[in-house]
């Protein structure tokens, strides 16, 4: 398996978080968005995926805005990346 292959079905398992809402945005962004990010923003992605669910389902339904700028813009790619 290649690198980024071995890579990306980590990050597959870590967008699994077992509430729908968030299994649904976070895989939805690996799939549609996260090729797009450059190499700074793939890292804050992956610490991103280390945030307890609380946390991050209350910053991708925008009701907690991120104080640190790369996350916040990170949390805005997620959820434009879900939207119709």
């Amino acid at each position: 398996m290649s690198a980024l292959r071995a890579q990306r079905a980590r990050l597959y398992w870590q967008c699994r978080r077992g509430m729908r809402e968030l299994d649904v945005l976070l895989g939805g962004f690996l799939e549609q968005g996260y090729d797009d990010l450059d190499p700074a923003g793939r890292r804050v992605f992956e610490a991103v995926l280390a945030y307890p669910d609380t946390l991050l389902l209350e910053m991708l339904m925008g009701r907690l805005i991120p104080a640190d700028t790369e996350v916040a813009h990170v949390v805005e790619r997620i959820r434009n990346a879900a939207a119709p």
